[in-house]
């Protein structure tokens, strides 16, 4: 039961109204909040009830946008991972026919099918307006915990959508989840590898690039308005780095190699692998790409970093001792430590937004795959097994997902996602050419 899994005491919100115009509005409902543990492993998918939404009409328009809600709704839900949706044939009852108040709700109905949680919902149509009123009730406490009304353009569906699953995982876990984050990728959709750009879910691809070459190592800045990448347009890897709302940047382009940009949480800074010096090392640049200072004096190969969420940390990837391995570096002292001594060949690390963890991809047995290790190092644990080669992960901006790529489907190269423990295997999305590199963005950034 849901009751076993909750620490605090829910608390029941008063509706909220959020007009959604061209800048959105956001209205919190209250403070206090269910929490679920999502660090635990063997944490149990909450059943729960979404049936479709009643219409104030007959209208089928109005019919068909309430169908989309509902199904739009669970398949948000679902993609978390933290919910097990309930089949609507096995529903007693049909809130779209009898109602979607509290008082309209017969609760032992649902707890009848295994219903832990309920959201109900209701939409109307005027014009070229939406207006939708959706309620979360725990089931076995027969109260409600979240309900909040939104109005916008009809375009605006799927935003609202995803606000209130935003307000869902807020009110169950304390956090406001990946709803707003977005990821950028590499596609061969044209021919030649360039940046995309999705929704968190693989809706809405868009391309980015067009430099008909060679683009690589999409990198987001903490603000999202921000991309660092690597591109071949001129012949040879330099750093771009670009605002992607007002189409202005930079670009680093030093004698020898311009690679594997990472930003530094919270500064407008990143650092890169730069080898003009001779040998690839990697330095700390601001945002416009002038260099700070070189950050690793080794020779060998070091490339791939990654900072902890502080910033004070970064780990990367070093060939000092013979093969690819990882190494944590403090930033302010320079000292370095070893971090992975297991396989011959590990790359693309990848620090949790928890600061706990590093995911990276490890060469074994003639296939690459994805592992987990704690920050002061260990048995990593593997997360993908026997499924073509799984490279270059990533972390949701909530740290309760990791997306990353995959040759599993016939050799092909696609974008995946599963949980941070490795369960729950799914492809993002599917599009023309093959897909590489994902890079999660942070949360709460504008479209």
């Amino acid at each position: 039961m849901i009751l076993n899994r909750i620490k605090k005491k829910i608390m029941i919100a008063p509706f909220v109204l959020l007009v959604l115009s061209p800048i959105f509005m956001v209205a919190d409902s209250f403070a206090g909040y269910d929490y679920i543990d999502i660090t635990n492993p063997f944490i149990k998918k909450i059943p729960i009830a979404v049936p479709l939404f009643k219409t104030m009409t007959e209208n089928t328009h109005e019919q068909k946008a309430a169908h989309e809600a509902a199904v739009l709704l669970s398949e948000t839900l679902d993609f978390t991972g933290y919910f097990k949706i309930i089949d609507r044939g096995a529903f007693l009852e049909h809130p779209d026919k009898t109602g979607i108040t509290d008082a309209a709700i017969h609760f032992k109905n649902w707890t009848a099918v295994g219903a832990e949680l309920l959201i109900t919902g209701g939409i109307s149509i005027t014009g070229d307006r939406i207006t939708m009123e959706m309620r979360l009730f725990d089931t076995f406490k027969a109260k409600r915990i979240l309900g909040k009304r939104y109005s916008g353009g009809f375009p605006d569906q799927r935003t609202m959508i995803r606000k209130f699953c935003d307000d869902v995982i807020f009110q169950l876990t304390g956090d406001h989840g990946i709803f707003n984050s977005r990821m950028a990728f590499v596609s061969t959709g044209t021919g030649k590898k360039e940046i995309y750009i999705s929704d968190f879910d693989g809706y809405n691809p868009r391309q980015i690039t067009k430099s008909n070459s060679i683009t690589l190592s999409p990198a987001w800045s903490s603000d999202g308005n921000w991309l660092a990448y690597t591109s071949y347009s001129q012949g040879k890897p330099d750093l771009y780095i670009k605002n992607l709302k007002e189409n202005r940047g930079s670009v680093v382009a030093k004698e020898g190699i311009n690679i594997t940009p990472a930003w530094v949480p919270g500064k407008f800074a990143l650092a890169a692998t730069l080898s003009f010096s001779g040998d690839p090392e990697i330095y700390m640049l601001t945002g416009s790409g002038k260099i700070i200072k070189r950050l690793t004096r080794n020779w060998g190969i070091d490339v791939s970093p990654s900072f902890s969420p502080d910033g004070r940390k970064m780990v990367f990837v070093s060939k000092r001792s013979g093969n690819p391995q990882l190494y944590i570096q403090d930033i302010d002292s320079g000292q370095v430590q070893r971090l992975t001594f297991q396989g011959k060949y590990n790359t693309t690390p990848s620090w949790s937004p928890k600061g706990d963890k590093v995911v990276y991809s490890s060469l074994g047995n003639g296939h690459f795959n994805i592992y987990l290790i704690g920050i002061e190092g260990g048995e990593p644990i593997q997360l993908t097994n026997d499924a073509g080669d799984n490279e270059a992960p990533t972390w949701s901006p909530d740290g309760s997902l990791i997306a990353f790529s995959s040759t599993r489907e016939g050799g092909v190269s696609r974008i995946y996602v599963m949980t941070s423990y490795g369960t729950e295997q799914r492809r993002l999305l599917t599009m023309p050419g093959e897909q590489t590199n994902p890079k999660w963005s942070p949360k709460n950034i504008g479209n």
